[in-house]
């Protein structure tokens, strides 16, 4: 069952009280990790509270599933212009769905090919705006996750740099499938080494200012590895129905 009401505020203050002491064992400055809440299969009524009780960004998976509910939040304002929710999709995105995506998103995070980057250029280039995109990196090798290979990554980061609507910001992954924490600690890793990798490149355009990674049982280590933002679910809004 999706908390709601004190129950949901209590998770959402317990996320970030860990977040919290992940960044004090790491050094850290708690402002420079943004809690990201994944809202797959959440009704935007419980958002809404999720809002309410101060998160201010959020992702989705799916493309369809956030066209039946980012309009229905926005048919009331929530706050201005600067405590605005942000929309990030998360998921993987299909070519044939990325004009709607930008529709939707202010933040692209999963962006694997080049093929999938110049349908987002084409389609930016016609709504006259510039969208802020990150590529995922499967740092894990496994085959059932979408991304980049890690050797491919750079090369991709110079490619999206030549297309003038696409702001290059971030790297996302999901760290491996398991409960060795050292091995999840290496994915996160191999992130922000390739994140030194495209700066020392000093591409025009690019700035990768965010490491996106860390989700439920694994946002801490990915914390003390350097994560500026984390995608949390399950320990806000529950097991998923």
């Amino acid at each position: 069952m999706i908390p709601q009401g004190a129950d949901l505020r209590g998770r959402i203050a317990a996320v970030r009280q860990r977040m919290m002491a992940a960044c004090e064992r790491a050094g850290r400055d708690p402002a420079e990790v943004t809690l990201v809440a994944v809202t797959k299969t959440v009704p935007a009524a419980v958002i809404r509270e999720a809002y309410e009780a101060g998160v201010r960004c959020f992702g989705e998976n799916r493309v369809q599933e956030a066209a039946t509910k980012i309009p229905p939040i926005f048919l009331h304002p929530l706050g201005n212009e600067t405590t605005a929710p942000q929309w990030h999709l998360i998921g993987h995105l299909q070519t044939n769905k990325a004009k709607k995506a930008l529709e939707l998103f202010q933040v692209i995070q999963s962006v694997d090919s080049l093929r999938l980057a110049e349908a987002l250029q084409r389609h930016a280039a016609d709504l006259q705006r510039q969208v802020e995109i990150f590529i995922e990196v499967n740092t894990s090798d496994e085959a059932s996750k979408f991304g980049a290979t890690a050797g491919q990554t750079l090369q991709l980061a110079k490619q999206v740099a030549m297309l003038p609507n696409l702001q290059l910001t971030g790297l996302m992954t999901i760290g491996a499938l398991t409960e060795d924490g050292e091995i999840i600690r290496r994915c996160f890793r191999q992130l922000r080494a390739l994140r030194a990798e495209i700066a020392a490149a000093n591409l025009p355009g690019v700035h990768l200012r965010h490491l996106s990674m860390g989700m439920t049982d694994d946002f801490e280590l990915a914390i003390e590895e350097g994560a500026t933002m984390i995608r949390v679910g399950r320990a806000i809004f529950g097991a998923r129905r």
